[in-house]
């Protein structure tokens, strides 16, 4: 059975996919696809690079992703994707999808055209600078003459390249909305942000045989990097007790 792996969006929150992916590994699930979006892309893509979860969460911590940023010129966002490039070669040695050791797809909104773009072959991190690149925060990244944003914005759960090539889709959303009270215009802002994004996961969980949605990931905000050891472990403990679950189920798999 060929099994497809979903994994979301989320900012910071999305390095609880690292947790469920290490309790893939303990309890002997391979991925023989993965689709990815924003932060879920660049885990997927890391992941399909051969590296295991704590080696990435250790790339995510040490190399201080957000930090290694710079100032953009452009009017268009206040934060530039291009400088994030050294810190990504000190895993993806070879900067081409063909290299990965699990075919992946990469999901980005083309900001002109208001549509989803998947790239699963070429360059690859032009595609995941793109995949990650939060509107109005980011400039947007240009990929021969077309500008994209983050994927999320359109499609935070990115099934559709996986429906006709596998036999179990395994879905990944590190975005429970869960209540919460807003004190503050950030909150505001980061909280409408989260419900408009959830609105077009609705659909697509429905297609998903397994779907992993981590119910303390909602007191986790996008930048909560210093909380990333949390949100692993949360990842972790959560599909370890769902798979475990199915796994004793005589059907599953």
């Amino acid at each position: 059975m060929k099994i497809g792996l979903v994994l979301s969006g989320g900012g910071a929150r999305g390095l609880s996919h690292l947790g469920v992916l290490q309790a893939f590994d303990e309890l002997g699930i391979r991925p023989a696809a993965i689709s990815g979006t924003s932060a879920g892309a660049i885990v997927g893509a890391l992941y399909a690079a051969g590296h295991r979860p704590p080696e990435i969460l250790q790339f995510f911590t040490q190399t201080k992703l957000l930090k290694v940023l710079g100032l953009s010129s452009k009017f268009t966002g206040l934060l530039r994707m291009e400088s994030t490039e050294k810190a990504y070669m000190q895993f993806l040695v070879d900067d081409r999808f063909e290299a990965l050791s699990v075919p992946l797809y990469v999901c980005a909104t083309d900001l002109d055209r208001g549509e989803t773009v998947y790239f699963s072959q070429g360059p690859l991190i032009k595609p995941l600078q793109a995949s990650s690149c939060i509107p109005i925060l980011f400039a947007p990244v240009e990929i021969e003459g077309r500008y994209f944003v983050d994927g999320g914005i359109l499609n935070n759960l990115p099934v559709e390249p996986l429906l006709d090539q596998c036999d179990y889709l395994i879905g990944v959303h590190a975005n429970a909305v869960g209540t919460q009270r807003v004190s503050s215009l950030r909150n505001a802002i980061e909280r409408t942000f989260l419900l408009v994004v959830n609105a077009n996961v609705e659909s697509r969980r429905r297609q998903c045989h397994l779907f992993i949605e981590p119910p303390k990931m909602a007191g986790y905000k996008v930048f909560d990097v210093a909380k990333a050891e949390e949100m692993y472990q949360i990842g972790y403990e959560y599909a370890r007790e769902v798979l475990q679950a199915k796994l004793a189920q005589a059907d599953f798999f």
